[in-house]
């Protein structure tokens, strides 16, 4: 009996490759951890830009509301509501007159149009490339 076990242990000993299992056991658990480290890194950053994402979106509502709330404030003004009322009813203060003014004529409209510049093209252009260049430079 004794000398059963001791060649099972001599055949599991020399036999059996006990050290390249371990080693092909250490490269797994080392892809597993690094698949792993991977995987986590990956979620953060996903969850680090949708956090910022929102941020930014409540940045937007904070302004949003923070200028509702001035427009709020401004329709509430005695500002605003004199400026709606002479706007929408003819009102004003007493001894006030109302002007009306006739339509402007074609003439007084087109007096302040901008005049139209007129650009040069390459096929009014009659100097050779060399020219141009030359111009362009030295400003000949």
């Amino acid at each position: 009996m004794k000398d059963k076990l001791r060649k099972i242990k001599y055949n599991i000993k020399h036999d059996f490759p006990l050290d390249k299992f371990l080693f092909t056991l250490a490269l797994l658990f080392f892809a597993v951890c690094v698949w792993g480290t991977i995987s986590s890194v990956t979620r953060n950053w996903e969850l680090e830009q949708r956090l910022s994402s929102r941020k930014k979106e409540l940045e937007i509502a904070k302004l949003e509301v923070e200028a509702a709330e001035l427009e709020n404030t401004y329709y509430a003004s005695e500002e605003y509501q004199e400026l709606s009322a002479r706007a929408k009813y003819n009102k004003g203060f007493e001894g006030e007159t109302l002007v009306y003014l006739p339509k402007n004529s074609e003439k007084a409209r087109t007096k302040h149009q901008e005049t139209k510049t007129v650009i040069m093209t390459d096929e009014e252009d009659t100097r050779t490339n060399f020219e141009k260049w030359l111009s362009f430079l030295f400003g000949a």
